[in-house]
């Protein structure tokens, strides 16, 4: 099956395919002939570092090309499922007991960045959230307890 992702999603997810081919890779490659230039490569401590980051490089690629090229790419911007929490929905929520206010993004778990206020669709806030309407309570189970937020808002932008 297809993992869904964003159109932005995808995009940010294809620049750094892009700049892992034509600039990372690039780097990595002359940095390993510069160490290779040092003599011993038993005792080469840069050599081995770059061969190493040159594994986590090429895996990434490699991740990031099957991930990309299997992608169900979804253009937010079309949706148009109202007040209702699907995939891609911006959503406000509020703690229902401090009224601290959260804005998630509910996107593909390749996109998911927390820091970014975009969480997986298979995360148990996205899950909690899927289905529901503006106005609804939601409860989610957490490590420090249960938490109920109401959702203040829902909207789809691209």
């Amino acid at each position: 099956m297809a993992a869904p992702i964003t159109a932005k999603g995808a995009a940010r997810l294809r620049a750094e395919l892009e700049e892992l081919k034509s600039v990372k890779r690039p780097a990595v490659i002359q940095a390993i002939a510069e160490a290779r230039a040092h003599g011993d490569l038993k005792e080469n401590a840069e050599y081995h570092a770059a061969r190493e980051q040159q594994g986590f490089i090429e895996g990434r690629i490699k991740h990031l090309e099957g991930e990309l090229s299997h992608a169900q790419i979804i253009d937010i911007a079309t949706l148009n499922a109202g007040d209702k929490v699907v995939f891609g929905a911006t959503v406000d929520i509020a703690d229902t007991e401090n009224d601290d206010e959260r804005t998630y993004q509910i996107v593909g778990d390749l996109e998911a960045d927390i820091k970014l206020g975009l969480i997986a669709i298979s995360s148990p806030v996205a899950r909690a959230l899927i289905g529901k309407h503006s106005g609804d309570v939601i409860t989610i189970e957490a490590p420090g307890g249960t938490h109920e937020f109401e959702i203040v808002d829902v909207r789809y932008q691209g």
